[in-house]
């Protein structure tokens, strides 16, 4: 059986002890850059961003986490999941890179949320492995000890059209 570290054929050292596989990317110089002054080793400031970004195999990265907005008020952020793009009345917004707002759509109580997020569990749960299960656990746990205590509450933001010609600036968001 053939390891999943492939032997470095130019003689060098594996740079990563873990699975790994060549790419090849273009690059404006301004990002390569950049990338020099994080790393003299453009793949080592790359994973080194990534995992600032995203996190790494320790799991210093929180994928469900609180984000205090006003005094004793949180709203959920999560980070990124295939899963979220799945979830009917869901809705992400980027914020920052990696980072999403968690919104449910216009009429769709928290009740019916958790109920989707179970059903999606359990339906994941027969892939053993799937790494998406934690993270959905996590966020139905945080979503039920918070509605049962009554410390959960909705409410709507401010979505308008974007009209660069009426003079006011906009920040591009994904929504």
């Amino acid at each position: 059986m053939q390891s999943k570290l492939k032997k470095n054929r130019s003689g060098r050292p594996p740079k990563f002890h873990e699975p790994r596989h060549p790419v090849t990317m273009t690059l404006p110089v301004r990002i390569l850059d950049q990338l020099a002054e994080i790393d003299p080793d453009r793949t080592c400031a790359v994973v080194k961003i990534t995992e600032a970004v995203v996190g790494n195999a320790e799991g210093y990265f929180k994928p469900v986490e609180l984000v205090e907005m006003a005094p004793g008020k949180s709203l959920i952020v999560i980070g990124p999941s295939k899963t979220w793009k799945k979830i009917p009345g869901l809705k992400l917004i980027e914020i920052s890179p990696a980072r999403y707002l968690l919104t449910i759509t216009s009429g769709m109580s928290i009740e019916a949320l958790e109920v989707t997020l179970r059903d999606l569990l359990h339906h994941l749960e027969s892939k053993k492995n799937e790494p998406e299960n934690p993270i959905l656990l996590e966020l139905l746990n945080l979503l039920g000890q918070k509605r049962r205590a009554q410390h959960l509450s909705k409410a709507e933001i401010l979505i308008v059209e974007s009209n660069r010609s009426a003079g006011v600036s906009t920040i591009p968001a994904k929504v």
